[in-house]
């Protein structure tokens, strides 16, 4: 077994994470934990999305944080982009990457977007050769990647399909979404198997929510095939609307305190991320759903 010597965290905490809070989270708050975030060594933070306040009322204020994050430099603030209004918004807020999201389901895709697989990825090539157009960077995500909670298991040629048309409109990587948290480490092996006989691994992350506590295992099976990109969120915030019952994304601190154990490079401070995983969690009222948070919590921190 050979593990990567370093491996990227992508922070999506205030973008995945925070959607689907009930009660909306003042931008003053989103801002300082963007900027704790920023100071803890990650190089890329998920900061929002352009989606329309109707349907994502958390992130209509996507625009103000932007504006008002200290971006630092070496870091990346992407931003979710679903149509051309969306990217035009995120140019305006001075956007230099954004990812756009398919879904592997076709019931999951029309349910989260109303559109099937094929009329998504047709609206998503006219945002990518946009914003190839103005230098963007653009990354993509793929949604239920091993189960639907409509359809069940899914076939990881359809995942094969659709990353591949994602990779051919300019998208630098293509993140892997467990979607409702039920799949285990030998089901992510096999996807990531077939995935890499058309694909370099350095092109494919990962994207695991905790559902069934499977998250951390499964990360450390698409470590062993040399995924080196791991999204996480920071105090395991998350869920999502169109997935009954699946919880919040796997915890920043637990990858990076195993990744610490293993010896695997991030570049990331954990006692700061910690304590940022704290901030937020305090300010949610509950406490933070990673392990590692509540072990290590000191009040200095």
């Amino acid at each position: 077994m050979t593990l990567p010597t370093s491996v990227k965290l992508v922070e999506v905490g205030p973008r995945d994470g925070l959607q689907n809070e009930s009660a909306t989270v003042p931008t003053e708050i989103k801002i300082e934990l963007i900027d704790r975030l920023s100071r803890t060594g990650l190089r890329v933070i998920e900061a929002g999305s352009f989606v329309s306040p109707k349907w994502v009322p958390q992130m209509a204020d996507t625009a103000a944080v932007l504006a008002r994050i200290n971006r630092r430099g070496g870091v990346s603030y992407p931003v979710l982009v679903p149509n051309m209004r969306g990217l035009h918004d995120a140019r305006a807020a001075r956007a230099s990457e954004i990812a756009v999201f398919a879904a592997a389901s076709e019931t999951f895709s029309r349910k989260n977007i109303n559109a099937s697989i094929d009329e998504s990825l047709a609206r998503y090539q006219e945002v990518c050769d946009a914003a190839r157009a103005h230098a963007m960077t653009i990354r993509g995500y793929i949604s239920c990647v091993l189960w639907c909670p409509y359809e069940g298991a899914i076939d990881p040629e359809a995942v094969l399909r659709v990353a591949e048309r994602l990779l051919a409109m300019g998208c630098y990587e293509v993140s892997l979404g467990e979607t409702i948290g039920k799949g285990t480490p030998g089901e992510v092996q096999r996807l990531i198997v077939t995935l890499v006989e058309r694909i370099p691994r350095d092109m494919l992350a990962i994207h695991f929510h905790d559902t069934y506590g499977q998250a951390l295992a499964n990360v450390f099976a698409a470590l062993e095939l040399g995924i080196a990109t791991v999204d996480s969120a920071v105090a395991g915030l998350g869920g999502c609307p169109h997935a009954p019952g699946a919880t919040g994304n796997v915890a920043s601190e637990d990858v990076l305190y195993m990744l610490n154990g293993l010896s695997i490079h991030t570049g990331v401070d954990l006692a700061a991320l910690v304590g940022t995983g704290r901030f937020i969690s305090d300010h949610l009222g509950r406490p933070p759903a990673s392990r590692a948070n509540r072990a290590l919590f000191r009040p200095s921190n």
